[in-house]
């Protein structure tokens, strides 16, 4: 669990199957399977497994970045045996430091026009 001392750059960087599934949350509250439905639609880890998934919630728990949720969708939309998560404060803030680490990252492949190259060849 994140200390109140922890810094975001703590946790940098991410794994990218765990910035993928901040992203997920970031407009609301999900269940895994909705995770990983949003994680293919954005087309990766198509073949995501439950292991690697839920070990992936208990490591972001952890670590303070998400925590099960108690809003449930209206009843007739739910199935009771599934747990809902969100994103902490903390979480958010670790999600924007690691986009603002990318952006970086990007900003000097397009410096050195390495971007540029790739899209030629």
């Amino acid at each position: 669990m994140a200390t109140p001392r922890q810094s975001p750059d703590d946790l940098l960087p991410l794994k990218p199957l765990h910035f993928l599934m901040l992203l997920a949350l970031t407009n609301g509250d999900r269940h895994a399977y909705g995770i990983k439905k949003d994680l293919a639609a954005q087309g990766s880890h198509r073949d995501l497994g439950p292991g690697t998934l839920y070990r992936s919630i208990e490591q972001m728990i952890a670590a303070g970045l998400i925590e099960e949720s108690d809003r449930r969708p209206v009843p007739e939309l739910d199935d009771e045996r599934r747990r809902y998560y969100h994103l902490t404060a903390f979480g958010r803030r670790v999600a924007v430091a690691e986009a603002e680490r990318l952006a970086g990252l990007v900003r000097a492949a397009t410096v050195r026009r390495l971007l540029n190259a790739v899209s030629r060849s």
